[in-house]
């Protein structure tokens, strides 16, 4: 093989390669655990699905359907106008726990302003028309998330910062 032949040696692809899934090993699990595990993400989405579901059953059941949310346990559940005074005891005591390390911090009602302690009650009507809110979640590490309720359109939005119904 002459000198001025160009090209890579089988050592120096190998140390390449090598050097490319040490990267990927050290980076893939922070990456996995920023997007797949971030508690606030994860706690939106899931009051994001029941907000959608309570909607969907207002509509289809033809009934007023009821988002309680607790700010000093950070806990919620759903009811409706139909249900036994047992029953609502029941969901409320059954109740599930947001994300270690997630909290609400208010509920922005258009009209009546925030409620911060004790429990905001959001209304699904039976045609799914729901107050006009926004609900201000926040994370152990200072970020803060705003879910947006549409009154008409049933619609959620996510913003991924502390927002007032005013700035939308």
């Amino acid at each position: 093989m002459s000198r001025d032949e160009k090209g890579y040696t089988f050592i120096e692809l190998t140390v390449v390669i090598i050097l490319i899934g040490l990267m990927a090993a050290i980076s893939v699990p922070r990456i996995r655990h920023g997007f797949l595990t971030d508690e606030l993400k994860s706690a939106s989405r899931n009051l994001v699905g029941v907000i959608k579901s309570l909607r969907n059953d207002a509509i289809s059941g033809q009934k007023a359907f009821f988002l309680h949310l607790e700010f000093e346990s950070n806990r919620f559940w759903t009811d409706s106008e139909e249900m036994l005074e047992e029953e609502r005891l029941l969901a409320r005591e059954n109740a599930p726990s947001l994300q270690e390390g997630v909290s609400i911090l208010d509920v922005w009602f258009r009209g009546k302003g925030k409620k911060q302690h004790g429990v905001a009650v959001i209304r699904f009507s039976k045609k799914g028309y729901v107050q006009q809110c926004a609900i201000h979640l926040s994370s152990d590490d200072g970020r803060q998330f705003t879910l947006v309720l549409s009154s008409f359109l049933g619609r959620v939005r996510v913003l991924d910062r502390y927002a007032e119904l005013e700035d939308i």
